[in-house]
């Protein structure tokens, strides 16, 4: 079973302390604008070669994880 908290991590001194994929600089809403804009995971690390599919679906697995967290609310 994957647990995302070993591939995404949260650092003031990086990326502004915005959620990114270990050991890089490519943003969690990086790799959610790229799903959401249709890439399969294939051509996100075709883009990104230092993802792999472990840390995509930890991507995925973290955005989740965020929707738990607070509700939006939505117009009516």
């Amino acid at each position: 079973m994957m647990i995302w908290q070993d591939c995404i991590t949260v650092d003031p001194l990086v990326c502004h302390g915005r959620a990114c994929i270990k050991g890089t600089r490519i943003l969690v809403s990086v790799v959610m604008d790229n799903l959401v804009a249709g890439l399969s995971h294939e051509q996100i690390i075709e883009s990104y070669p230092s993802l792999n599919m472990e840390t995509i679906q930890a991507a995925i697995a973290y955005a989740a994880e965020l929707t738990r967290e607070r509700v939006v609310g939505m117009p009516a």
